[in-house]
């Protein structure tokens, strides 16, 4: 059984000033909370059902058993769906590794399904690491880590001034814009940037002055853009393969 104060600390990840300075976040479903308990990630605190804990080879010292009707009203999903877990959010700088690889850049990245689909995407692709603006939506948004669908386990999502990393690399920099070669026509480098831009305004210009290698997803039909998102795995796609 939970508590009265548990409950309304867990009731507070709904507002955003919240969870953004908390120093964990919330993981939800026996999927996620399967692939966290195989992860090095660390669990805070679990509340799960009868149902899930007695599925368990042995019950984990930090899970604690609640009644259907309280974890409903926990959950900030629609419906609660068995186990919801507090996890310890990474702390200090992890250093980025650019070699070898492709890296995914986000520029200014809002909307929380987007940036949580692209982390899900690039984990698709074989990419462990996504660096993101100062004012990229936050990978701790509990909608972001909802639609990661455990890929926000995987993938590190670091921040880090843009500008200042484009600078001081000399690997080419693929920037997704609406005028520039199509994919269809080149070999995308196996070690490179690709930077991706606002869901409206795109790659911001100081960025876009340093693109060595603007490419564009060429369109048969009367759509004005594409999602960020789509656009991602649609480029991601053409590079892995």
């Amino acid at each position: 059984m939970i508590n009265k104060n548990e409950l309304k600390y867990i009731q507070s990840f709904a507002h955003k000033k919240h969870w953004a300075e908390e120093s964990v976040f919330i993981l939800e479903g026996p999927k996620m909370m399967e692939e966290l308990m195989a992860s090095e990630w660390v669990i805070r605190q679990a509340y799960a059902t009868k149902d899930w804990i007695q599925a368990q080879p042995f019950k984990p010292h930090y899970v604690t058993e609640v009644a259907d009707f309280e974890l409903d009203k926990m959950t900030q999903l629609q419906k609660a769906n068995q186990v919801l877990a507090l996890v310890e959010k990474k702390q200090g700088n992890v250093p980025f590794n650019l070699k070898g690889k492709l890296t995914l850049l986000l520029d200014g990245i809002q909307d929380p399904g987007n940036l949580g689909t692209i982390i899900r995407t690039a984990d698709w692709f074989g990419l462990d690491q996504i660096i993101v603006s100062a004012d990229t939506a936050s990978c701790y948004n509990p909608k972001v880590i909802q639609s990661t669908m455990g890929s926000i386990l995987r993938v590190e999502v670091l921040v880090a001034d843009l500008a200042e990393l484009i600078q001081s690399s000399k690997l080419p920099i693929y920037g997704a814009v609406l005028e520039g070669k199509s994919i269809q026509s080149i070999t995308l480098a196996k070690e490179g940037i690709l930077v991706i831009g606002n869901e409206s305004k795109g790659i911001r210009s100081p960025l876009l002055a340093m693109i060595t290698d603007p490419i564009t997803i060429p369109k048969q039909g009367g759509a004005e853009s594409l999602n960020a998102a789509v656009a991602t795995g649609i480029i991601l796609a053409k590079w892995q393969y």
